[in-house]
This record gives C-alpha cells, sequence and structure tokens, in this order.
C-alpha cells in the first residue's frame, strides 16, 4: 500500500490489515479514534520515525511538554498546522519509505 485512498479503504475495517509496520497500524488506529491502541504500537520504540509518530499522538492528547519532548526525540518541530493536517503528513511521508 502505497497511497493515502487506499490506506483510507482500509479504515473500513475493524482492524488493522496484517501488512502494516506499527508506524502505520499507529495512524490506523489514531484514524479510527482509538488513542490508545495507536499509542501502544509507537510507545516502546526507539527510532525517530516512531517519535515523530509519538509526539504527534502526545500533541492530539494536549500534553504539549510531552509532545515536545518527542518531536525532539523526532529531530522534528511541533508544527503550526491542524491536527488533520499533520496526521495527513505523517501517513503521505510513511506511505512513500
Amino acid at each position: 500500500m502505497n497511497d493515502i485512498t487506499s490506506f483510507e479503504e482500509t479504515l473500513k475495517l475493524s482492524s488493522p490489515p496484517s501488512n502494516l509496520g506499527p508506524i502505520l497500524k499507529s495512524l490506523w488506529y489514531d484514524a479510527k479514534g482509538d488513542w490508545d491502541s495507536a499509542h501502544a504500537q509507537v510507545d516502546q520504540l526507539n527510532d525517530r520515525d516512531s517519535a515523530w509518530v509519538h509526539a504527534y499522538l502526545h500533541r492530539k492528547e494536549g500534553d504539549i511538554w510531552n509532545a515536545d519532548y518527542w518531536y525532539g526525540r523526532a529531530k522534528k518541530n511541533r508544527p503550526n498546522g491542524t491536527l488533520e493536517e499533520e496526521w495527513k503528513k505523517l501517513l503521505e511521508h510513511f506511505l512513500t519509505i
């Protein structure tokens, strides 16, 4: 899967496709409104990519201090745009790598 439309089609399913890695599963669960499951996918990972998604999730939660910590680990700045814009940017990025 390498495009947003295909990914969004999977949101009709009751569980994420088995071929999604933890980052895309996290974004999938987030889109389904399941913050806890989204967070569980990236909570124990230590790479910069996972930290970026982790940061987004804490920003969405409203825990800005924690979000900024994870943005720092990801070597990213907290965006000024909406959460929806950030989710789409994350999805576009991780679908292409």
